[in-house]
């Protein structure tokens, strides 16, 4: 099987968030934050993961892409900022993404990227082949 290009991913993965939030294609760039920027909230967690398992076929464990329960933990998260342990937590569940942005400014709305999904499917995608 081939590997997809990152440009067809991120293509794929900016129709799923069009799709799945009402936003314009020219809102999704990858440096977009999902909540900050793009408007998603919580519930919109699961549509996106949904869409995205369909539109790839691929299989999305539950908190896999978005650990739920590290945002949810006051030792990770405190004052809607991530803590220098929930950072530590993150890079852990998340050898995928990258971090360097947020820890200068570790606001828990700017923490899930289009990039960090494209990251991740490209991740899933590769381990399939």
């Amino acid at each position: 099987m081939a590997t997809v290009a990152r440009d067809q991913i991120f293509d794929k993965v900016q129709n799923t968030l069009v799709d799945a939030l009402g936003v314009d294609a020219e809102e999704v760039s990858g440096e977009s934050t999902l909540t900050g920027d793009l408007g998603a909230e919580s519930i919109d967690f699961l549509d996106i993961v949904f869409r995205l398992e369909k539109n790839f076929g691929i299989k999305i464990p539950r908190g896999d892409l978005f650990p739920e329960n590290v945002l949810s933990d006051p030792q990770f998260v405190s004052g809607g900022k991530v803590t220098e342990r929930g950072l530590v937590e993150l890079r852990q569940k998340m050898p995928w993404a990258n971090f360097d942005r947020i820890s200068e400014n570790p606001n828990v709305q700017d923490l899930f990227t289009v990039d960090m999904i494209v990251n991740y499917v490209e991740s899933k995608l590769g381990s399939n082949n």
